[in-house]
């Protein structure tokens, strides 16, 4: 499964993150993207994103 790009992920779109603290067991959080905080068009590890409660995570999957 490959990762979302920057130009998929907008604004207000639903996501599935992982957190860095939570990078070591996979454990996934699920939120709306508030702001994209990766500049560049793909990252080995997905996209880093603010949600809008404030987590800050990369980007695994958009939630349908």
């Amino acid at each position: 499964m490959s990762l979302p790009t920057r130009i998929e992920i907008r604004p207000g779109q639903r996501v599935r993150i992982i957190e860095k603290q939570n990078q070591p067991t996979g454990l996934q959080s699920e939120g709306a993207v508030a702001r994209i905080l990766t500049k560049s068009t793909s990252h080995p590890h997905g996209i880093k994103v603010m949600l809008v409660d404030g987590r800050v995570g990369r980007v695994q999957a958009i939630v349908a």
